[in-house]
């Protein structure tokens, strides 16, 4: 991904999931009318790899349901070329046990983009791994028991051997985590794993994610203004992507991504 300014394109979603991942609804297709219906010119299908992961309900593909990703998404490009430009990337879920895994799937694939995210963690001395985005109890519970502020510091430690380890075009979730657990207080030591990581990303020529799924969670898009303050003094350029879930998702919230970068700014 070349970067050339630091203004957010708010025509183009980053981030689109479908059914195949097992917690979203609604066909590919369904998610390309949606888009052309906003006038979106450009989305990108950003479907869950994992590996090694103890973890269920599954949450990711299988290989056959990649198998059909890419060739229906295919289809979708051809078939929509003159109204839409329609991607196939993936979102890749870090984990350090299988990086060499994880590594095979990046590269399976010419992917159009690959986002780095890390939704599992294996917590010290457990066999099983936490959901940190799930706003089930048992997720809530394990994480609160485990610390709020120690397991944090393991995630921020897992992306930044991610940025490290794995060829990606945007880094997703910078302060999703945990956002289901209460109100976490980063400290400085969160902060300065912070600033490793985003300098971390733009060594690597990386981009950030403005998601707009944070909108309805919080009013407020992921990451905080802080952190965005951050990315943007550490020269990185932002990309809009709604994590959509539902066809009728796509490109929520893009209206007012503007002027929450201009507040950004401003600070």
């Amino acid at each position: 991904m070349t970067i050339t300014h630091f203004s957010i394109d708010t025509s183009s979603d980053g981030h689109v999931h479908t059914k195949l991942c097992n917690h979203a609804t609604g066909e590919m297709e369904e998610y390309v009318l949606s888009a052309i219906d906003r006038g979106l010119r450009e989305m990108y299908f950003l479907e869950h790899l994992e590996a090694g992961v103890n973890y269920a309900p599954r949450t990711w593909l299988t290989e056959a349901d990649f198998a059909y990703y890419c060739e229906e998404g295919e289809r979708l490009r051809r078939k929509y070329a003159d109204r839409i430009s329609v991607n196939i990337g993936i979102e890749l879920g870090y984990n350090s046990s299988h990086s060499k895994e994880l590594l095979t799937g990046a590269r399976a694939k010419p992917w159009d983009r690959i986002g780095l995210s890390c939704h599992f963690l294996q917590i010290p001395g457990s066999n099983k791994h936490i959901n940190l985005l799930s706003r089930k109890q048992e997720n809530i519970d394990r994480a609160r028991e485990y610390g709020l502020g120690t397991l944090l510091s393991l995630y921020y430690d897992t992306l930044l051997e991610a940025v490290e380890n794995i060829p990606a075009d945007v880094l997703c979730h910078l302060d999703a985590p945990l956002r289901y657990s209460g109100p976490i207080q980063l400290t400085d030591y969160h902060l300065e794993q912070i600033d490793r990581l985003l300098t971390a990303v733009k060594a690597k020529g990386m981009a950030m994610e403005i998601n707009t799924s944070g909108i309805p969670i919080r009013k407020e898009p992921f990451p905080a203004k802080p952190l965005v303050k951050m990315a943007l003094d550490h020269g990185i350029q932002l990309v809009a992507g709604s994590d959509s879930h539902k066809p009728e998702d796509i490109g929520r919230h893009f209206d007012e991504l503007e002027i929450y970068i201009a507040e950004v700014k401003a600070l």
